[in-house]
């Protein structure tokens, strides 16, 4: 008797698993920076909840349409598979390379500047400010260093596995979404008190717009749409344990 082999990708994530997954995709370390960005930008409480609600919209259409394609190809790639299929392979190895060398590396980096941030505000020493050396009149600071060494910690760790990954993200996403509803029940029953609601509310319509460079905007618009829920959906498909095969001869 001989014994079948099996290859490909394990499906060592659950049901939790995949939803830490696609929380922690979706609510970002941008949307503690992100909202007061725009709110300077727009000028007003109004039109700022107004820029949440569209894009908003616009983000549950995404995730409509990827979940659609999700369900219909569940394999590893998510967009890279769809524009293969879609048009052509060499449409998806152009995405495929682009998203290496650009489009997901430049977030890795983004989210690891803005870890170093927020830590310098709890340990002042690990800031940008604090320059380490200049070598080539380069000046190279604690929060640089900082942040390289978490891609390279984060970057090891999916490297170990599967499991050890999935434990970090679970436990990653947990506290984060524990922060963000802290932050909401504080402004609710602490900060709501009278001068604060007047404040936001009185003349919410009003805006009050500020003189910001083509680059500010520009970075702003950019990260004020948001469709990674579906975007991390579709690309874990082949990775989580109940999936479905296409038992049809």
């Amino acid at each position: 008797m001989s014994n079948e082999t099996t290859s490909g990708f394990k499906r060592e994530l659950g049901l939790f698993d995949s939803t830490m997954i696609v929380i922690g995709s979706m609510i970002g370390s941008g949307i503690f920076i992100v909202s007061a960005d725009i709110s300077r930008t727009v000028g007003s409480s109004g039109i700022l909840l107004l820029v949440w609600l569209i894009t908003g919209i616009i983000t549950l259409i995404g995730a409509l349409s990827y979940g659609e394609l999700a369900a219909m190809m569940p394999k590893a790639g998510g967009q890279y598979v769809y524009l293969r299929e879609a048009y052509n392979p060499l449409v998806g190895f152009l995405y495929g390379w682009t998203l290496f060398l650009v489009i997901q590396t430049g977030t890795i980096a983004a989210v690891a500047v803005a870890f170093s941030k927020f830590t310098a505000v709890i340990i002042p020493s690990l800031g940008t400010k604090n320059i380490l050396f200049s070598p080539f009149g380069l000046n190279i600071s604690a929060g640089q260093i900082l942040a390289i060494c978490s891609v390279i910690l984060l970057t090891y760790i999916n490297i170990r596995g599967l499991r050890e990954a999935k434990f970090v993200q679970d436990i990653f996403t947990i506290a984060k979404t524990l922060a963000l509803f802290g932050l909401i029940l504080l402004g609710l029953f602490i900060g709501a008190n009278a001068q604060a609601i007047s404040a936001n509310f009185s003349n919410m319509w009003e805006a009050k717009w500020l003189h910001i460079s083509y680059r500010f905007f520009n970075r702003n618009c950019n990260c004020s749409f948001d469709g990674r829920f579906s975007f991390f959906q579709c690309r874990m498909g082949e990775y989580y344990i109940h999936s479905r095969r296409n038992k049809r001869s």
